[in-house]
């Protein structure tokens, strides 16, 4: 499929991002791919034919404010998709998550209000909370320690980047009247935050 229109992914030099990135090249969206980390966010283009920008948008505030340069080009489009990754952390909060849940939360809330704020316009808007996805994510928030990193996942099958892009893929390519509000997405071996199964 070709001429699907532009798709501006941000967090794209790895994991979700990335992913999402090369399953709406595929599907025919010209694709812009932001992130910090320039040079591999140069290669993520590369392979992709995308365009590569140097962006900070890790928080709450970085979603907004991105949403709001957007907001013009997405309603002028006349079928403009807003979709934020957010987290089951941000809907369940935990022992030991209160920075991570409260971040997730606010951008639950964040999304809510924007959805309330385009209503009638020409704008859908998506969150897509995912449990847990194997990605760099554990690594980084272990400081580099792989082998703790993997202890997160272990005796479980956990969800992968191309899972939580694929969800992306399908809320961006519904029918313009279909707003896809809310998507959870956990591991069949992930109930809740807390309850997972690990096998022995």
């Amino acid at each position: 499929m070709a001429g699907r229109g532009v798709a501006v992914v941000t967090g794209a030099s790895s994991g979700i991002g990335a992913a999402t990135a090369a399953r709406l090249a595929t599907a025919g969206f010209e694709v812009v791919v932001g992130a910090r980390r320039v040079e591999r966010l140069r290669d993520v283009a590369a392979a992709w034919g995308a365009r590569a920008l140097p962006l900070d948008v890790t928080n709450v505030l970085g979603t907004v404010r991105m949403t709001r340069a957007l907001l013009p080009a997405l309603e002028a489009s006349g079928d403009g998709v807003v979709v934020v990754i957010g987290s089951i952390a941000g809907l369940e909060p935990y022992e030991g998550g209160a920075g991570y849940n409260a971040a997730k939360h606010a951008v639950w809330a964040a999304r809510q209000v924007l959805r309330y704020e385009l209503l009638g316009r020409p704008v859908r808007v998506c969150e897509i909370d995912p449990g847990m996805v194997e990605t760099e994510f554990s690594v980084v928030r272990f400081g580099g320690d792989e082998d703790r990193a993997a202890q997160v996942y272990a005796g479980m099958t956990p969800l992968t980047a191309d899972d939580v892009a694929e969800c992306v893929e399908f809320v961006v390519t519904r029918p313009p009247h279909v707003n896809v509000d809310q998507l959870v997405l956990m591991a069949r071996d992930q109930a809740s935050a807390r309850r997972v199964h690990r096998r022995a």
